[in-house]
């Protein structure tokens, strides 16, 4: 059930951003939505019949590369986002600022897309095919329908001009990024490399206070042709200066090495790993705690 809610408010949010934002704006589209805008702006053919017979024969296709229970869903999908483009198509006017308007786009596009493919479905077009490259070759779902919804924008500059094609290019950086956040979350996360001859202290204190699975793993030192040791840990984006102040209790020459990462799951992140590990009723006392730590 609560796949199909994030599937009708995914439609609707994006249909929202196609009818009031793109559609009176003059600001085009990726995928089949683009094409449909297209035809409006150059031939005046409705967007949602257009978009309800090319993303039912394009469904088609994908029947025989998508589960069983993604073309359930993106059969439901399908018809009521052309129904929803439908109610909302009349309903709004020009914004004056073409880039507002391409900002707006979006934002609630990449929401829109994000509930979608959180649900398990697809818009078909451009993300039927994103998802089927995705299940065939594993290349990145919103990366993938990011190129070929761009293809389907740059034939817009015949239609609508270079520079609301510029625009609309806007438009779908935005809702590529916000896409990325609704899928994988707001809050990154931080892969920690910590090369020190302390590696055995910094390791235990790391699991005492922080509570996470800290890694050892061994190398060589090419330089010196001797053996050194690295601690692989990840941890909050909160956590990262209270750990850096247990680094530098216990080894002020170590070498610390950070990348931010987004998708994290299991291990510490599921679980405490130390019975002394602090627990926390919500995100906002964790972040208030590891700061005041990081500033004693």
């Amino acid at each position: 059930m609560k796949d199909y809610s994030l599937m009708i408010l995914g439609t609707f949010f994006f249909a929202f951003s196609v009818s009031i934002f793109a559609m009176p704006n003059s600001l085009a589209e990726g995928g089949v939505a683009g094409l449909a805008l297209l035809f409006y702006f150059g031939l005046g053919w409705s967007p949602a019949l257009v978009t309800l017979l090319t993303n039912g024969i394009i469904l088609l296709i994908g029947y025989r590369y998508l589960p069983r229970s993604m073309i359930v869903k993106s059969i439901v999908t399908v018809p009521l986002f052309s129904l929803f483009l439908f109610l909302l198509e009349d309903l709004a006017n020009p914004i004056n600022d073409p880039l507002l308007a391409a900002l707006y786009s979006g934002v609630f596009t990449g929401i829109g897309f994000g509930f979608i493919f959180r649900s398990g479905s697809t818009m078909s077009g451009s993300s039927t095919i994103a998802k089927m490259l995705n299940y065939k070759f594993g290349w990145d779902l919103t990366g993938t329908n990011f190129v070929l919804d761009t293809l389907v924008v740059l034939a817009g500059i015949f239609v609508i001009g270079p520079l609301l094609t510029m625009y609309t290019v806007v438009a779908l950086f935005i809702g590529k990024r916000v896409t990325d956040y609704v899928l994988e979350g707001f809050e990154s996360k931080k892969i920690v490399h910590i090369f020190s001859k302390n590696h055995e202290s910094i390791a235990r204190s790391i699991q005492k206070n922080l509570g996470a699975h800290a890694t050892i793993l061994q190398g060589k030192n090419y330089d010196v042709n001797e053996e050194e040791n690295l601690i692989y840990v990840v941890v909050k984006k909160q956590q990262l200066f209270f750990l850096k102040k247990l680094i530098r209790e216990l080894d002020l020459d170590a070498f610390t090495v950070v990348h931010t990462v987004k998708d994290v799951s299991g291990g510490s992140f599921n679980k405490a790993h130390h019975p002394t590990q602090v627990t926390f009723s919500s995100d906002k006392k964790e972040k208030e705690f590891y700061k005041e730590q990081a500033e004693e």
